[in-house]
């Protein structure tokens, strides 16, 4: 059970149902994390920002890379519910997690999540000039600050114990259990 309540909107203040009503309004859904979050309306903007990024790395990267970097990032965190989340993204677009085969891009993107986690002050140089090969610097800043919203992410899911929603629970993988 989440460590934090979820906000219940009958109760909520004006700015709080403002904001709720704003995400419903520009995502169609409203996720456990994010009923957390709108504890904080400015903690829930400044997450919400991962869409922003998001759509401006459109620009380089095709959404099942995106997915499949978010999803590095989340299962070397042992974040349970992003990972659920890209899962769903993933299997919903076709691609089956266990079996697909990433192209070398998504490849190279993997590895970059998977080594942002296991020591940020060490990324390989060899990896970082094989980004750089393939990106400008406006994409390399805004993966990198994708990345830093998603460690974000993954960290505030773990550390409040955020509740699996049930929408996802069928995208976990197998063998994976709530905290």
């Amino acid at each position: 059970m989440s460590r934090i309540s979820p906000i219940d909107y009958r109760t909520a203040s004006p700015e709080i149902r403002k904001e709720h009503d704003e995400e419903l309004r520009l995502r169609g859904r409203m996720t456990n994390m994010k009923r957390v979050l709108l504890h904080s309306p400015v903690a829930h903007r400044i997450y919400g920002e991962w869409f922003t990024l998001r759509d401006l790395l459109r620009q380089a990267l095709s959404d099942r890379a995106i997915w499949l970097f978010s999803l590095a990032i989340s299962q070397a965190q042992g974040a349970l519910v992003p990972a659920a989340f890209f899962r769903r993204a993933l299997i919903e677009s076709g691609s089956e997690p266990e079996t697909l085969i990433p192209d070398a891009d998504e490849k190279l993107l993997i590895e970059f999540g998977k080594a942002i986690i296991a020591d940020s002050n060490a990324v390989p140089d060899v990896l970082w000039n094989e980004l750089r090969a393939r990106y400008d610097e406006p994409a390399l800043v805004n993966l990198v600050a994708f990345a830093g919203i998603m460690v974000a992410t993954t960290v505030f899911t773990n550390v409040v114990e955020i509740d699996l929603d049930p929408e996802l629970d069928a995208y976990r993988k197998a063998g994976e259990v709530s905290p």
